[in-house]
C-alpha cells in the first residue's frame, strides 16, 4: 500500500491542522496509507522518508534544521513525491534554501490580504487541470518569486489590487505548477489559505489530482 506522510504545524492562521486531516481524508479515500504528526522530527530519519511514497507539508513560517531539510530533499530525489498549497509549502521555512530550490517557489506578498476577489485561469492541457473551467475564488492571492524550470498549469492575473508593484503592468502569477527534483515530483496550489477554500469545487478537485500525481 501507498504510504504518506502528512506533516503540519506553524502559522495558526492558516489552520494546518484542519488543512492536514482535510488531506489525509482525500489520500485514505484514494487507498493510500497515511500517517499524520504535528513535529518535524519525522524528517530526523532518511531512511525512513524513502520508503514514503508522498510527503505533504502543512507548515507555515517555522524553522526546519538543515539535516532535516536535507533528509527531505534527498527523499524526494529518489522519487518520494512532494505536493503542498498556499503557505504550508510555499512559505514554510523561509530561512531553508534547500527548502525552497526543491519546492520551486517563495512566498513574499499577497497585496489586498485575504478577501480578494480574482479568478484563476488554466493554461496548460496537462491532464492536472483538464476540464476544469476557469473559476473565481475570494481569498489570499499570492505573489510569488518562481522558480523558472517550473511548469504552470494555472495562473491568476495581477495586479488586482494596486500598490507599489502596479507600474510593473500586468503579470500572470503561477497559482498551480509542477516540477521534478531529481526522481521526484513536486506539485504546488497557492490557494489554500484556510481549509474551506480547497475543501470544494475546482480548488479541491486540483488539490486531489495534485496529491495523487506526485503520489509515487
Amino acid at each position: 500500500m501507498a504510504r504518506a506522510l502528512i506533516t503540519w504545524g506553524g502559522w495558526d492562521g492558516h489552520q494546518p491542522d484542519v488543512v492536514a486531516a482535510l488531506v489525509a481524508g482525500w489520500l485514505r479515500e484514494a487507498g493510500m496509507e497515511v500517517q499524520v504528526t504535528d513535529s518535524l522530527s519525522c524528517f530526523d530519519d532518511p531512511s525512513a522518508l524513502t520508503d514514503l511514497s508522498l510527503i505533504v507539508p502543512v507548515w507555515t513560517m517555522s524553522e526546519i534544521g538543515k539535516e532535516q531539510a536535507d533528509h527531505a530533499a534527498a527523499a524526494v530525489a529518489a522519487g518520494v513525491g512532494l505536493a503542498g498549497c498556499h503557505g504550508g509549502m510555499g512559505d514554510a521555512f523561509r530561512t531553508s534554501v534547500t527548502w525552497q530550490f526543491m519546492t520551486g517557489a517563495q512566498w513574499v506578498a499577497h497585496p489586498g490580504d485575504d478577501g480578494v476577489r480574482y479568478g484563476v485561469r488554466m493554461v496548460s492541457d496537462d491532464p492536472l487541470v483538464q476540464g476544469i473551467a476557469d473559476f473565481e475564488v475570494e481569498t489570499e492571492q499570492y505573489y510569488l518569486h518562481i522558480d523558472p524550470a517550473v511548469k504552470v498549469h494555472a495562473v491568476c492575473d495581477f495586479p488586482v489590487v494596486e500598490g507599489p508593484h502596479s507600474p510593473n503592468g500586468p503579470v500572470a502569477m503561477p497559482v498551480v505548477y509542477t516540477k521534478r527534483w531529481g526522481q521526484g515530483r513536486v506539485y504546488y496550489n497557492a490557494l489554500g489559505h484556510q481549509a474551506n477554500v480547497i475543501d470544494h469545487g475546482p480548488a479541491a478537485e486540483l488539490m486531489k489530482r495534485g496529491l495523487l500525481w506526485a503520489a509515487r
